[in-house]
């Protein structure tokens, strides 16, 4: 049915109107929250596990492995700054598959010897280094991201702490969880064993 263009306009103003309404309706809602990005895979290329089984001894593996994993950090942070995300995340999950790998390989070793004491030492002195330019990308990197890369900043903490447990050993000890003190009574100067 055609329609004369004084009626039409009439006619079509209320579908155009519900239209409209319609379209600033959904415009105004409020977006949904941005979906956090999935936890980067953890893995170990080939070429990354052929110098690793090609490292003649174990103070050299956990040398190759730190150097590796420090090649995946620092492209981490270059992909950061040049805002590819997902570049990023696909290089720290290749640096956390290789810090999985020393430590899988450190756990391995007897902890009593004085040069295992000293790889662990070795790693400690480079994990210290790590965390804070972790936090550095994740304080330029989106909200969505941000969360894996807390999320590594935590697991590089405890794998320092980790060595650092290991490398000291038995010889530190803990200060009591439960707080416990000493009693009241006790003095510990010989001030207090005087009396007035």
């Amino acid at each position: 049915m055609p329609i004369s263009l004084s009626h039409g306009w009439m006619s079509l103003t209320p579908g155009i109107m519900v239209c409209v309404l319609s379209l600033g309706t959904f415009a105004q809602q409020p977006r949904s929250p941005q979906l956090p990005a999935p936890p980067p895979m953890r893995f170990i290329s080939p070429d990354e596990r052929s110098q690793l089984t090609a490292a003649k001894d174990s103070k050299a593996r956990i040398r190759t492995t730190i150097d590796l994993a420090g090649g995946r950090l620092t492209r981490t942070e270059e992909f950061t700054s040049e805002k590819k995300f997902a570049a990023a995340s696909e290089e720290l999950g290749g640096y956390l598959g290789l810090i999985d790998n020393v430590r899988a390989f450190l756990v391995g070793m007897n902890r009593d010897k004085g040069s295992t004491r000293d790889l662990y030492r070795h790693l400690e002195i480079h994990l210290r280094a790590h965390i804070p330019r972790l936090a550095v990308i994740r304080r330029t990197t989106p909200a969505e991201y941000a969360g894996n890369i807390r999320a590594a900043e935590e697991y590089v903490r405890d794998a320092r702490e980790e060595a650092l447990d290991s490398f000291y050993g038995h010889s530190v000890l803990r200060e009591d969880p439960g707080g416990a003190k000493k009693p009241e009574g006790s003095k510990d100067s010989p001030e207090g064993s005087r009396r007035p």
